[in-house]
């Protein structure tokens, strides 16, 4: 049997190994995998992170985090967080262990939240948005909106979810609006930052390709005015294109005519996008295992592989240029210049701290500390550059894209 600490213990007995760059043969636990040494650039994990969530409305004894779903960080003393609830832990485990350090792992993402089957242990749909300080303890929960977020069965609030897909905010905003995306539900939520619902995109429940209707979105990203992109997604094969009072503009994209000769423009799962300062959009195209560089107006420029049997469920585009891809297959988040050119990749397979299964979103605050959520590990973490780290290896800020219009 596994032996199970709780989830600061283990990531603090397990960050010191990391930490130690020659990994140890033997340590308190085993994870998913062996224990061996990952390259994690010039990052340090910071363990334990977030801090165990506050029995505010239900309490927390035998339960643990769900599958991360999202992460944005507002500064570094205010990062928020999207999970798909929580997981109840087995008898005897210690409070907060990490569902992926138990055996075997439980999640509360995957096929079974799609088949209506019970899982084969309690989950919950609770803290599904909650935001920490810089210390990872929590300074603002969103229980109100758990059961909006994803409404179990005869609710009335539309078909069961598992809750958000992805967080962001418009980085232009002065205001700090949260985006919610929801593809379970087909929408898109917009939020007041403390938490009022003031816009819904796309119909509850109803997929489809239209101005207001959506087929899985996944992913958003802005231009300096207020013009957003959303990609369009799981089961949708395109990128839609909306302006700063949410009138829809264009879009474009269709699945592959051949599916063994994908051409340009045509999509299998577009998963993420982000905006280059050049304002060029790098579009995530998953199952194709290729990025799709197009310009505002859906113009094709030029697309790059991100590696054989890749499955890209992030992408980030920073402002010193530079593309980063968290690749599933090989759980390793890869660097790449705007053009395609792969530079390097740090992170590897695993349940331990700095290892990675399932990134499933990327962000970075100012002081360049860097945060993911996982999917499949049901997890956040955060990592915090070294002293003197080397900035070519650690992920930059975001883009911040030129204002004026390609031409």
């Amino acid at each position: 049997m596994r032996t199970m600490l709780p989830f600061g213990a283990t990531s603090l007995v397990l960050g010191a190994l990391v930490l130690a760059g020659d990994m140890a043969t033997t340590a308190p636990i085993q994870a998913q995998g062996s224990i061996r040494k990952v390259d994690l650039g010039d990052y340090e994990p910071v363990v334990p992170w977030p801090k165990p969530l506050p029995d505010t409305d239900l309490p927390h004894a035998g339960w643990t985090w769900g599958s991360g779903a999202g992460v944005w960080a507002e500064g570094p003393n205010k990062v928020w967080v999207a999970q798909r609830g929580e997981i109840a832990l087995p008898p005897g485990a210690e409070p907060w262990t990490c569902a992926c350090l138990l055996t075997p792992p439980r999640t509360n993402t995957g096929r079974r939240a799609y088949s209506g089957k019970p899982y084969p242990y309690e989950m919950r749909r609770h803290h599904l948005v909650f935001a920490v300080d810089r210390e990872g303890n929590t300074m603002v929960e969103w229980l109100q909106h758990d059961r909006y977020l994803a409404p179990p069965r005869g609710s009335g609030l539309g078909e069961m979810g598992r809750g958000p897909h992805k967080i962001l905010m418009n980085p232009y905003d002065p205001q700090k609006h949260l985006w919610i995306v929801d593809d379970d539900m087909h929408e898109i939520n917009v939020f007041t930052n403390d938490g009022k619902l003031v816009k819904t995109l796309g119909e509850r429940g109803v997929p489809g390709r239209g101005p207001n209707n959506f087929n899985r979105p996944t992913d958003i990203a802005w231009l300096p005015d207020g013009t957003f992109f959303v990609s369009d997604g799981y089961a949708g094969t395109r990128v839609a294109k909306f302006d700063r009072n949410f009138t829809f503009l264009m879009d474009w994209g269709r699945p592959p005519v051949d599916p063994n000769n994908p051409k340009p423009y045509e999509f299998w799962s577009v998963h993420s996008i982000g905006i280059s300062r050049d304002r060029r959009l790098f579009v995530a195209d998953r199952e194709h295992h290729r990025m799709q560089v197009f310009d505002e107006n859906g113009k094709f420029l030029s697309m790059f592989p991100t590696g054989y049997n890749s499955s890209v469920l992030a992408h980030f585009v920073t402002e010193d240029d530079h593309v980063w891809v968290a690749d599933w297959t090989t759980d390793r988040l890869v660097k790449y210049d705007l053009e395609g050119h792969y530079i390097l990749d740090i992170g590897g397979h695993g349940a331990l701290p700095g290892q990675f299964d399932g990134v499933h979103q990327i962000h970075v605050d100012s002081e360049r500390n860097l945060y993911v959520t996982e999917v499949q590990n049901d997890r956040s973490q955060k990592f915090r550059p070294k002293p003197n780290a080397d900035p070519n290896r650690i992920v930059g800020p975001m883009a911040i894209v030129n204002p004026k219009p390609s031409r």
